[in-house]
């Protein structure tokens, strides 16, 4: 799957919590949430470099464009990871796991980098097709 297919995928399955994600499509996804929220956290001025104590610091203060940017996509990028993580056949309630500090983000962002299931699992068919060799 490729970037633009990936945004049409994450917004046609706007909240859709079926299914399974391969995944390119989380990732490419993700990466369109980052650049576009950097990119609107720019533009509102909020990005600010401070100097303090001899390091350097990057703030992002949001502003209205970002927050209605955050709450618009927060139901499909939590989709996503549902589906991110039915692929490895795993519940989607594992998602909450990355609410314990530090420990959590890590064992979703190694979760989020593994291979999927070959073929179907409990959560449907395999999203690169019933006869693809997963390497």
């Amino acid at each position: 799957m490729n970037f633009v297919e990936a945004v049409k995928s994450g917004y046609a399955n706007y909240a859709n919590f079926l299914g399974r994600s391969q995944r390119s499509a989380y990732w490419w996804w993700m990466l369109f949430q980052i650049v576009v929220a950097l990119v609107i956290a720019l533009l509102e001025g909020g990005g600010s470099f401070s100097r303090t104590a001899g390091s350097m610091e990057f703030a992002v203060v949001g502003g209205l464009f970002s927050t209605i940017w955050s709450l618009a996509n927060i139901v499909p990028a939590i989709a996503v990871s549902v589906r991110r993580l039915h692929d490895l056949d795993k519940s989607g309630w594992w998602l909450l796991i990355g609410l314990i500090p530090l420990v959590g983000a890590i064992i979703l962002l190694v979760w989020f980098c593994s291979r999927g299931t070959g073929g179907a699992n409990r959560f449907g068919a395999g999203p690169l097709g019933p006869n693809a060799n997963v390497v």
